[in-house]
């Protein structure tokens, strides 16, 4: 069967087109929960965990097999790698711009975008996890902004298996053996009675502690193990926000901080 995907522009067919049958030889694909998406047309965040560099790929992936362009937001660096940054561009990604004044750009354009009817993916860790067994850490809550502020429905998608291909902050690629990828998505997280009240911090962490909840019992069932009871905070245990975790702090390579925001 043919899926149409009504307004797809050149740019992000033209990725499809390389990546997809790449993707399917390499890996392969064991996707559930496909309904929850919504036909294309309907503003929608789709809320997943972060375990590899290779993941956006797979992600994106399930979502075009679901009929789905996806809209990253990705931080603004990837935008200016020569043709490879024009062509995302072309193909609707978002920049965040982290810590400067125009870090708010992206919240606003993941907003414009769901109010289009279109896809925004999002990320609510904000980076790979840190989580020692790369479970969900505690989330940002820019997608729980973005939701309530449109009104638009969150479906919670956990993934498990492109790290197999791709180890968080590894550069060695293991393609072969084919490798697994399980992608489950479920029903949109329950946020109706929190919408129309004033988008505080303890609505947004109510609503971010829904939408990590429902990713990590996904992942559990994917998994087929029991998740922590408490998630991971990196703060906590004065890990830096982003790079890789097992350096030393003064190890970490110069990278602006991450936003709340999406």
């Amino acid at each position: 069967m043919v899926v149409r995907r009504p307004g797809v522009g050149f740019a992000f067919r033209f990725i499809a087109v390389l990546l997809r049958p790449f993707l399917m030889a390499f890996t392969r694909q064991n996707w559930r929960g496909g309904q929850y998406i919504p036909p294309a047309g309907t503003g929608v965040i789709v809320a997943g965990n972060h375990i590899s560099h290779f993941d956006p790929l797979t992600f994106a992936h399930f979502l075009w097999d679901n009929g789905r362009a996806t809209r990253y937001l990705a931080k603004s660096g990837v935008f200016r790698v020569p043709v490879f940054g024009r062509l995302i561009t072309a193909a609707g990604q978002i920049p965040v711009y982290r810590e400067s004044r125009d870090a708010s750009q992206a919240y606003r354009a993941a907003v414009a975008a769901v109010r289009g009817g279109e896809l925004v993916a999002i990320y609510p860790e904000g980076t790979i996890s840190r989580d020692p067994d790369l479970w969900p850490m505690v989330g940002k809550t820019g997608a729980a902004r973005v939701a309530l502020e449109t009104g638009c429905d969150v479906v919670p998608v956990a993934q498990w298996g492109a790290n197999q291909v791709l180890a968080p902050y590894s550069k060695r690629i293991r393609l072969l053996p084919r490798k697994t990828i399980s992608v489950i998505a479920g029903p949109p997280i329950p946020l109706d009675d929190l919408r129309g009240k004033p988008v505080d911090s303890a609505v947004l962490r109510i609503a971010t502690d829904r939408i990590m909840a429902a990713i990590t019992d996904q992942l559990a069932q994917i998994r087929g193990e029991a998740a922590p009871v408490e998630r991971f905070d990196p703060k906590a245990v004065g890990l830096p926000p982003v790079g890789d975790p097992k350096q030393r702090r003064d190890e970490q390579p110069d990278e602006p901080q991450p936003e709340e925001q999406p």
